[in-house]
């Protein structure tokens, strides 16, 4: 499958801000509660440092990324990211794009760290591409994210030098 990787243009925000809520309905892996609207998302999208579109031969979105600081000032090196696959797209390693080319765009941005503070530790495919691809596990914290069906689950943090 042919992917290219390109900054999220307009005509790409309505299947972005679909992709977006389908992993923040399923409630397994971002930490929103709430559904991006196509006004919030516009917003939210242009917040970031970059917003990146995977988009398939056939012009389908099937995956965007987000990458901003971690923090601000003394801390302003590190970069954070969050990644979303179309439920149809997934395990046809849209994510392993993304990620590489975040990786690639947060050093271009002059980012010297990558950082995740949130991976669900059920999440194994992200963990296992995570391992693959040289992160460094930093530790868990013991139910540090609320499931959407009410029970808490471990979060593992990551990092990855730029």
């Amino acid at each position: 499958m042919g992917i290219n990787i390109m900054a999220l243009e307009a005509q790409d925000l309505s299947a972005a801000v679909a992709i977006w809520n389908q992993v923040v309905d399923d409630g397994v892996a971002f930490p929103q509660l709430e559904p991006l609207t196509e006004e919030s998302g516009r917003q939210f999208f242009a917040e970031q440092s970059f917003t990146g579109a995977a988009v398939g031969e056939d012009g389908a979105v099937l995956g965007l990324y987000i990458l901003h600081p971690n923090n601000v000032g003394r801390c302003g090196h590190i970069c954070n990211a969050s990644y979303a696959v179309h439920t149809n797209a997934r395990g046809q390693h849209v994510g392993e794009a993304l990620v590489r080319h975040c990786l690639q765009k947060g050093r271009e941005l002059g980012f010297r760290i990558l950082q995740f503070n949130a991976v669900v530790a059920s999440n194994t495919p992200a963990l296992r591409l995570y391992e693959k691809l040289g992160f460094t596990r930093l530790g868990t914290i013991p139910g540090g994210f609320l499931m959407k069906d009410g029970h808490y689950e471990d979060i593992v943090l990551h990092y990855h030098l730029l």
